[in-house]
């Protein structure tokens, strides 16, 4: 299949959260049409195995390329990145560059050779997978690197509650644990996060380096499409939110996730089943 410059990108999350990646895109990439689906009616993936996940994947990267006809798939989430990546990858392989949130990061990681101890924060699901462990160690064997499961984090913020003394002493319990004692960098390995960055940032006085998904899937993407010559030079229309499951608290907290005003619209891939 050729792909034209002038299709959209698509992106893929178990929900919401992911906006913070389109997000991240549409900002680096202003003129890239994203389509956006939120698997919000099979939210959370955490506690699907990985055979379903894997078919929940599949469709969506069908609707994504057979009725949206995208000419990339981000999958912007970390469960789905974990336990879909390497499917997709091979079944799409020749057709359409397919990103995951995982490996962009661990490459930023690994190429910055400053770096002596690097600590993870993630759900409980996403650091019991011993994913980023498991390419940290293969890749760079020699690197100090540490996980601490973060559990609250994401439904903290969902809520509406970073940036104030909540979070503050959420966060603080959190980054003082022994986990992550003397790290010079610290991975954020849940699309949620980029939304408390700052507040990370101020907690460590800037003194240690933070790998933000969003930002770092961004800029991957931005790289292959810039090398596969498939960077729009125009943006010719807008972008569309689909979810798989509508209620209007999902559309309250998009604007969490997002920096300006969208609509989801309700598509349920599944009718026909």
């Amino acid at each position: 299949m050729k792909n034209h410059k002038h299709q959209p990108v698509g992106v893929f999350d178990s929900g919401i959260g992911g906006l913070t990646v389109a997000n991240a895109i549409s900002r680096q990439l202003p003129n890239e049409q994203l389509i956006y689906f939120g698997d919000t009616a099979h939210m959370p993936y955490g506690d699907k195995s990985k055979e379903l996940i894997r078919q929940y994947a599949s469709r969506i990267t069908g609707f994504l390329l057979n009725q949206q006809h995208c000419k990339a798939i981000v999958i912007a989430c970390n469960t789905a990145s974990a336990a879909a990546y390497e499917q997709l990858r091979d079944q799409f392989k020749g057709s359409i560059p397919v990103i995951n949130v995982i490996d962009p990061m661990i490459e930023a990681v690994i190429a910055d050779d400053s770096i002596k101890k690097v600590g993870i924060i993630a759900t409980k699901t996403t650091i019991s997978s011993g994913v980023y462990q498991e390419k940290l160690s293969r890749r760079k064997p020699g690197l100090n690197f540490s996980a601490l499961a973060t559990p609250l984090l994401a439904s903290m913020i969902e809520e509406g509650y970073y940036n104030n003394n909540i979070s503050a002493a959420v966060l603080e319990s959190y980054l003082s644990q022994p986990e992550l004692k003397d790290i010079d960098a610290l991975v954020l390995a849940c699309t949620h996060y980029p939304l408390i960055k700052n507040e990370i940032d101020a907690f460590y006085n800037h003194r240690v380096k933070i790998f933000d998904s969003a930002e770092v899937v961004a800029a991957k993407l931005k790289w292959i499409l810039e090398k596969e010559n498939l960077h729009s030079e125009q943006k010719l229309a807008e972008d569309q939110f689909y979810v798989s499951d509508f209620t209007e608290s999902f559309e309250r907290t998009t604007k969490i996730f997002y920096s300006h005003q969208i609509q989801l619209q309700r598509c349920n891939i599944w009718k026909n089943e």
